[in-house]
């Protein structure tokens, strides 16, 4: 295949997600740092806060770094709009020999499948160089229409997944929403929820031509399902519940778009984890 010459996209912008005060590992012209939720945690950080103009950061407590996202979406226009997290970042970088070893011994403990797309390190200083960089994006660019993390791959079905880990209900509520307002979608929704791929961390790279359709039908979905149930009986670890809606119907989304899609493996830094 003939190479084609780099067409240099100028304005690309990767929002990294934090949630607490940390380390900040990436901030240069194509990273910006973000603090989701900022509403509840005013940062002093060389960062952003999601907590100005048109926000819900409010409800990151519900929607965690969709609170982000939405932000970005309302506030800030780029040619190239992605987002990754403030442990987990895009490379397109082979695993090293010795992490490879390491990957082979994962199924012997029952990690295969949670760690896979993951290249799970504590070296900053090995990895932070092959993060994903703007040289790197543009060429994807020229050949993708969009950058997604490698698909879990999980034990069960997405629907039996969900079953097991939160309130099977809610599956049904998004069928609802779908067949009155997406039909069309709805094809993509069963096949999701019988797979057993799932994009994980509501993470993409996209182009903007695609990125406004996107986000205009995944919030009418996520406020419309929010209008539909009452988000205050989600306690602990479930009150993330948007975020997790939201990984289901990332997955639908990009299934019924069929757009030419690269999936990168995450470099995830397991010492950046706040306590």
């Amino acid at each position: 295949m003939p190479v084609r010459q780099n067409m240099g996209f100028l304005d690309a912008k990767i929002y990294v997600v934090h949630y607490k005060p940390g380390k900040i590992l990436k901030n240069d012209q194509l990273y910006q740092p973000l603090m989701s939720g900022n509403f509840f945690c005013q940062t002093e950080q060389d960062m952003i806060g999601d907590d100005t103009g048109d926000h819900i950061s409010e409800k990151n407590r519900y929607y965690s770094e969709l609170s982000g996202i939405y932000w970005i979406w309302k506030n800030r226009h780029h040619q190239v709009t992605g987002l990754c997290h403030y442990r987990r970042y895009y490379t397109v970088h082979p695993e090293p020999f010795l992490y490879k070893c390491k990957r082979f011994l994962y199924g012997f403990v029952g990690l295969a499948n949670k760690r896979y797309g993951l290249i799970c390190t504590k070296n900053i200083s090995l990895f932070k160089p092959k993060i994903l960089q703007q040289d790197e994006l543009d060429s994807l660019l020229q050949s993708y229409d969009v950058v997604l993390p490698q698909a879990r791959k999980l034990k069960y079905t997405v629907k039996e997944h969900y079953r097991r880990y939160h309130d099977i209900n809610d599956l049904k509520v998004l069928e609802a929403i779908l067949e009155e307002k997406y039909p069309d979608y709805l094809e993509a929704f069963h096949s999701v929820l019988t797979g057993k791929k799932l994009y994980a961390n509501n993470m993409f790279i996209l182009k903007d031509e695609h990125y406004q359709g996107f986000m205009a039908w995944w919030f009418e979905m996520l406020f419309e399902f929010e209008r539909r149930v009452d988000i205050r009986q989600y306690q602990g670890y479930q009150k993330r519940i948007m975020g997790f809606i939201a990984e289901r119907l990332l997955t639908v989304w990009f299934k019924k778009q069929q757009l030419r899609c690269k999936e990168l493996q995450l470099i995830y830094f397991k010492n950046l984890k706040y306590e």
